[in-house]
């Protein structure tokens, strides 16, 4: 199933967009160029990068699913990740991003 955090990440290029971008993903429509930010599938990495299309496969539908934030393009992700970072280190000292975000 997936979760929304409450505090969303959305990169410029797509924050005109956010709401159709978010109807889309969850009625399992297909999405050009969005990219979902999710917490770390594997307990040793933070973050999640993933083509929002992929979140259709019946894996995804079963598995927990926490998305933090959305962006327009794998770049603007990976920027956007490094926003997230920064944040979470300077408002807490440290990288716990599953408690700052929840």
């Amino acid at each position: 199933m997936i979760h929304w955090t409450s505090r969303l990440y959305v990169g410029e290029k797509l924050k005109k967009k956010k709401k159709k971008a978010i109807q889309s993903i969850n009625n399992q429509k297909v999405t050009f160029g969005i990219y979902c930010i999710t917490f770390a599938s594997h307990p040793d990495n933070l973050f999640d990068i993933m083509d929002a299309n992929e979140l259709m496969f019946p894996h995804y539908r079963r598995s927990d699913i926490c998305i933090v934030g959305l962006a327009n393009g794998k770049d603007e992700a990976i920027g956007l990740v490094q926003d997230m970072l920064m944040e979470v280190y300077r408002e807490t000292g440290d990288f716990k991003v599953k408690s700052y975000f929840t």
